[in-house]
C-alpha cells in the first residue's frame, strides 16, 4: 500500500508540473488511479506542502462542484533571489562585457534549464495579473518569455522586425529608438485577438523603446496589458519609454566604466 502511494504522489506531481496553471480534475484523477476523490485530495496536499517548501510553486484546488487542482509556479522571495544571484554571478565574469556597455548571455538563456527556471521566476511576478496571452520580441526574448507563458499556461505571440509570409496577414507598427531612428516590428493578426490580457517580456531594457513598440502593438488590438517583464534592465535612464515595468536583474554601470549586476527588489 504505501509503495502504491509513493508510486502515485511522483505520478501525481508529474502530471500537475508538466501542466502548470492548468486546471486538472480531481475526479478524473481518482477514477484513473481507482482511489477515492478524498484520496487524492490527500495527496494533493502532500504535494502542495513539498512544493511550499522548496520555494517554487504550490497547488491550489477549486472547491467547486467539479473540482480540480493547479500547480502555480510562485516562487519565494528566497528562492527566486537565490537562483537569481547565482545567475548574476555568472554574468558578471568581466570576459563576458561587450561594447555599448551590454553584456553577454544568450549561452544563458538559450539554455532550455535556465531559462525555465528564468520562465518560473518571471511568471511568479505575474500570476495574479491572470494574462490571456504573453508577447515578445525576436530574438533573445522569446526563450524566457516561452517558459514565462509555459508557467502561465498561455500561449505565447512573437513580434517580428521583418514581416514573414509564413505569418499570413500582419499589423505593422513604427516606433522610435532612443537614438530618434524609427523601427517597425509585426505580428500576425492570428497570434493576438482583440481584447486579449497581455503580459509582455522582453530580455533587455535600456530607454524601453522595444517594449515600447510591443505596448503600441498591444494596443492596435484593444489589448488590455497586464504588465511588462524584463530580464535585465539597465539603472540609466531612470525614465523609460514605458509607464511601468518588473525586471529580474538590474544591470549599473559605475564611473569606473565597470557593471554590476544585481537581483531587483519588488
Amino acid at each position: 500500500m504505501r509503495g502504491q502511494r509513493t508510486e502515485r504522489l511522483v505520478r501525481l506531481a508529474a502530471k500537475f508540473m508538466l501542466s502548470p496553471s492548468k486546471l486538472i480534475s480531481l475526479t478524473d484523477l481518482a477514477n484513473k488511479f481507482n482511489v477515492s476523490k478524498t484520496v487524492i485530495s490527500d495527496d494533493v496536499e502532500v504535494i502542495n506542502s513539498a512544493m511550499e517548501d522548496e520555494g517554487f510553486g504550490q497547488m491550489q484546488v477549486d472547491r467547486g462542484r467539479s473540482g480540480g487542482a493547479r500547480f502555480i509556479p510562485l516562487c519565494t522571495p528566497q528562492y527566486r533571489e537565490t537562483i537569481l544571484s547565482d545567475i548574476a554571478a555568472k554574468l558578471s565574469d568581466p570576459e563576458r562585457y561587450l561594447p555599448g556597455d551590454l553584456i553577454y548571455y544568450s549561452d544563458l538563456i538559450f539554455n532550455p534549464e535556465t531559462a525555465l527556471t528564468l520562465g518560473y521566476c518571471m511568471a511568479s511576478l505575474f500570476t495574479e495579473t491572470e494574462p490571456d496571452i504573453v508577447i515578445t520580441s525576436e530574438v533573445k526574448g522569446i526563450p524566457i518569455a516561452m517558459f514565462t507563458a509555459y508557467a502561465l499556461g498561455v500561449p505565447l505571440a512573437v513580434c517580428r522586425f521583418r514581416n514573414r509570409p509564413s505569418d499570413g496577414a500582419a499589423v505593422g507598427v513604427h516606433y522610435p529608438t532612443a537614438n530618434g531612428d524609427v523601427k517597425t516590428m509585426y505580428i500576425g493578426t492570428r497570434q493576438l485577438q482583440h481584447g486579449s490580457r497581455v503580459l509582455i517580456i522582453d530580455d533587455f531594457m535600456r530607454g524601453g523603446s522595444t517594449a515600447s513598440g510591443m505596448l503600441m502593438m498591444a494596443r492596435q488590438f484593444e489589448a488590455e496589458i497586464a504588465g511588462i517583464g524584463v530580464f535585465i534592465a539597465y539603472d540609466e535612464p531612470k525614465e523609460k519609454s514605458v509607464p511601468s515595468y518588473h525586471s529580474l536583474l538590474t544591470l549599473h554601470h559605475n564611473q569606473e566604466g565597470r557593471n554590476r549586476l544585481t537581483v531587483t527588489r519588488h
